[in-house]
């Protein structure tokens, strides 16, 4: 019996750009791709449904290419939805691989083995987490400050109700990097920048921030930027920029002791 999930010529579980960058910024995007593995068929949804919020982080990859160009700084970026296996949940936890996502069942997660269950963490969720955690031990055997900076974006509209802010800021035990770029936003004439809303980063709801950033007492933060402005490539050039900017003011702080 063949029980591989990714067919030879399917993409890797993992995306990556400029690993040798200088920059002491890692960026990652848990949740980068829309993409479902062709032995998973469309998980019986509609593709209108894979196109929403509940399959990936619409927008959050391009921002997070192009302040990593910016920056020279490594990216690495999950190459298939959330849907199959959520990389930024404990595998764990029930919304690992989830049932329903807001209001919508997932019939292709329904009554899961165990087999079909670890072939997902094992050629999705570990590969990925596998590939960050080697990154970052080999810029701490150079000596290389790291930053760890995980880029999301949240739906403008959450069971009906329309989100005000335009980005958030979110973190958990460490906190003293990411209040910094908090402040660097929030100078901003007219832009609402939430903190830890409409979510707080945490142990039970979070993986690669407190798995790869708190564990090893690395400075980190994640940022939250809403959909509807990030959706057009205009959009994206002003918050790459804008998000670069503020990890670069942010740091120059930091690292000074400021």
């Amino acid at each position: 019996m063949n029980n591989r999930l990714l067919a030879a010529d399917e993409p890797a579980a993992v995306f990556e750009l400029r690993r040798g960058g200088a920059s002491p910024f890692v960026i990652v995007v848990d949740h980068a791709s829309a993409r479902i593995p062709k032995r998973l068929g469309t998980l019986g949804l509609a593709p209108s449904d894979l196109e929403r919020h509940i399959a990936w982080d619409i927008g959050a990859l391009a921002v997070a290419q192009n302040v990593a160009t910016a920056l020279d700084a490594p990216l690495v970026a999950q190459n298939y939805s959330r849907l199959v296996i959520d990389c930024n949940r404990r595998p764990e936890a029930a919304t690992s691989i989830p049932v329903v996502s807001e209001a919508t069942e997932i019939p292709g997660n329904a009554g899961l083995t165990a087999e079909e269950i670890e072939v997902r963490r094992r050629e999705i969720f570990e590969p990925y987490h596998d590939h960050l955690r080697v990154l970052l031990d080999e810029r701490a055997g150079r000596g290389h400050s790291t930053v760890l900076v995980a880029q999301h974006s949240m739906t403008d509209v959450f069971r009906g109700a329309r989100r005000e802010m335009h980005a958030a800021i979110l973190y958990n035990r460490e906190r003293r990097f990411a209040r910094r770029v908090l402040q660097a936003l929030r100078r901003e004439p007219g832009l609402i920048v939430a903190e830890n809303r409409p979510y707080a980063l945490s142990d039970a709801t979070d993986y690669t921030v407190p798995y790869h950033a708190e564990a090893r007492g690395l400075p980190c933060v994640e940022i939250e930027i809403r959909q509807d402005l990030i959706r057009s490539e205009a959009g994206r050039a002003e918050w790459s920029g804008r998000i670069g900017s503020a990890l670069e003011e942010a740091w120059r702080g930091f690292s000074a002791g400021d």
